[in-house]
């Protein structure tokens, strides 16, 4: 018992806190372009913005396809033969769909086919299957991306901005990630 309430006070102090900041930023007609690690609007216009509890709830379910969009740097083309490259490790929540890069406010043709493919993909080609975007808190990356799914005609969109650090903070599971191959590797 005293596990759940210090669980819920954590998510409620999170949730608050993020509620502050995004509550004083308004949400921009376009894509964001730069400062993407930020504090975030509180809406999503056609989106549903949903905080760790209900994320959790639809993750038990196994109701959504969850979109993690947190960048990868790729392995450089020029690295000399024989150098070791290590790729950073993700960690997101379980049976999520990496697709990295996917974030940004301007994307090349090849990573917005990227995008639109790994969601086609993931959906089975249902644009109506519910998509949880999310990335880390104040994060536009999600924001941006979840946007852009709503562009590419997905109806049940709903944009997770606390992401995986509202996920650990809660002490739920999170799993080594793969990301979806990337059309330039």
């Amino acid at each position: 018992m005293k596990g759940i309430v210090i669980r819920l006070a954590v998510a409620a102090m999170i949730a608050g806190a993020a509620a502050t900041a995004a509550a004083e930023v308004p949400e921009p007609d376009g894509y964001r372009l730069a400062d993407y690690r930020a504090p975030t609007p509180a809406t999503l216009h056609g989106a549903k913005v949903i905080g760790t509890d209900e994320a959790e709830a639809i993750w038990r379910r196994h109701s959504a396809v969850f979109i993690d969009v947190l960048p990868r740097p790729p392995r450089p083309r020029d690295l000399p033969a024989g150098t070791v490259w290590r790729d950073k490790p993700r960690a997101n929540i379980p049976g999520s769909v990496w697709l990295p890069d996917t974030g940004y406010g301007e994307l090349a043709p090849a990573m917005a086919g990227y995008f639109a493919d790994g969601l086609e993909k993931a959906t089975a080609g249902n644009r109506a299957r519910t998509l949880v975007v999310y990335c880390l808190a104040d994060c536009w990356m999600s924001w941006n991306a979840a946007k852009r799914a709503l562009a590419l005609g997905y109806t049940d969109v709903a944009w997770y901005p606390e992401g995986t650090d509202g996920w650990i903070a809660i002490g739920l599971p999170l799993q080594d990630a793969t990301p979806e191959p990337r059309p330039d590797q």
